[in-house]
């Protein structure tokens, strides 16, 4: 009887422990992407010496032509606090800003970059926008990020990370290139406290090649901030398109640690393979949905222009976004624009208010709202109510569970579908036309392990 009692406890033990193995492959986030998660929304913003130039912004000239005046800085009434009240209005959790972009010219004073405010008339060259913007960001309670553009720079002849030119003169500059990028991401990463994200726009390159090393810099000085990103590690991805959305089903899992990591195989569609993620995806790489707020009417602008207040979206197409964007499982990042005064406009502060209104009236009072590591969980109304939309949310500490589900309320005493899908991961949003029922019902039809759901919520369609 003892022997059988061994057997069988060898062989619970041997099952338990395989279970709990099978559990631990599925991947999950690191902490500073559950940040990344757990913020939804953020703004990006644009600043650079073309602002001022009183033409519209072209990207083929403003990367190859350098601006002739750099005194033509001179935002008089730059009000950072505007800027982070006007993003935190529309509910964003983190904002960035653009310390350099396809100039060269960086916003702080750098010891490195003599191309930087210290060379300008304005506040006596002693401005220093980034610390400036730091110290918004944590007075209002927003996480601060930087940008920081290396792959082009119109000053000193930089083209796709590479230094124009031929033998021993352009390797001379490419390596003076490399240690100076270095350099200023150093003074970044060390002056300005705590970071949320370094941005490298366009990425940093092959390390190993023209782009300079900035990944041990960023963990050493910067160990939990989000990277983004070199050919070795993007801690998110971009979502395929600068539209504000992603398409559907968007896994938070990718095959390779790095969107453009040289391992992903020649034959994938990599566009797509952005787009969705890879359900069966070993690393842990989340959307990024981006759009700048003046999209509309064939507009596409992330940085200030003249005559271009008629261009913000209309607040219906901004929900379409978010809807389509954090409803989908990624986060949505809106680019904003400080104009030549130093302010964000009145219009585009007028529009994210009336955005976060808006999110805050859909998504902010729940007619009913359960959790459960169940397969099944129902919302009891209590009486009739008129419904247009579902909240599902996974516990993603323990990864992306949900594989396939279906939604069903209660119509006249019999259940009838109303929504399904594949991914849920950090949220779920389901739209439906409004319905009158009493009573909604989860139910998960696929799973890879059991289901962890935190939130399962219902909204009324007004």
């Amino acid at each position: 009887m003892q022997k059988q009692y061994l057997i069988y406890l060898l062989l619970f033990c041997t099952i338990d422990c395989f279970a709990q193995k099978q559990e631990k492959i599925i991947p999950t986030p690191r902490p500073h992407q559950l940040k990344w998660h757990e913020a939804e929304l953020g703004a990006v913003f644009h600043y650079d010496l073309h602002i001022f130039d009183g033409i519209r912004y072209g990207q083929g000239n403003n990367r190859i032509n350098p601006i002739e005046d750099y005194n033509i800085f001179n935002p008089k009434e730059l009000d950072t606090d505007q800027w982070v009240q006007a993003a935190k209005a529309a509910g964003c959790k983190f904002a960035v800003l653009t310390a350099t972009h396809e100039t060269g010219f960086g916003l702080w004073q750098s010891d490195v970059n003599p191309y930087c405010l210290k060379a300008v008339k304005w506040r006596d060259g002693k401005g220093d926008i980034v610390r400036d913007f730091v110290n918004s960001c944590r007075r209002y309670g927003i996480q601060p990020g930087i940008y920081v553009g290396i792959r082009w720079n119109s000053l000193l002849g930089i083209h796709n990370f590479k230094a124009e030119g031929e033998g021993e003169f352009a390797r001379n500059r490419q390596t003076w290139y490399k240690r100076l990028c270095e350099k200023m991401v150093t003074e970044l990463c060390t002056r300005y406290g705590d970071l949320y994200m370094i941005w490298f726009d366009g990425g940093a390159d092959d390390p190993r090649g023209d782009g300079p090393d900035v990944e041990p810099i960023v963990n050493k000085y910067q160990p939990e901030c989000l990277f983004y990103h070199n050919i070795d590690r993007a801690d998110f991805r971009w979502g395929g398109s600068e539209t504000g959305m992603v398409e559907y089903p968007c896994w938070s899992t990718f095959p390779v640690p790095c969107s453009h990591h040289k391992r992903i195989e020649s034959n994938i569609d990599q566009l797509e393979l952005l787009k969705h993620g890879d359900k069966d995806g070993k690393y842990w790489v989340p959307a990024m949905a981006d759009t700048p707020l003046r999209g509309a009417n064939g507009r596409h602008e992330w940085f200030w222009e003249p005559d271009d207040e008629n261009n913000i979206y209309p607040l219906d197409v901004l929900m379409d976004k978010y809807e389509k964007s954090v409803g989908r499982n990624a986060t949505l990042i809106l680019g904003l624009t400080p104009d030549p005064t130093g302010l964000i406009p009145a219009g585009d502060v007028q529009r994210l208010k009336e955005m976060g209104e808006e999110i805050d009236r859909r998504f902010s009072s729940p007619i009913a709202q359960t959790s459960g590591q169940k397969k099944i969980l129902t919302l009891n109304l209590g009486k009739k109510q008129t419904v247009s939309y579902c909240i599902i949310q996974e516990n993603i500490k323990n990864g992306e569970r949900i594989r396939q589900y279906k939604i069903e309320a209660r119509i006249n005493g019999k259940w009838k579908p109303v929504g399904s899908g594949e991914s849920v991961g950090h949220k779920r949003i389901e739209k439906f036309e409004p319905i009158e029922t009493t009573e909604l019902r989860l139910t998960i039809l696929k799973a890879i392990a059991l289901p962890d759901i935190i939130n399962f919520s219902i909204y009324s369609a007004k």
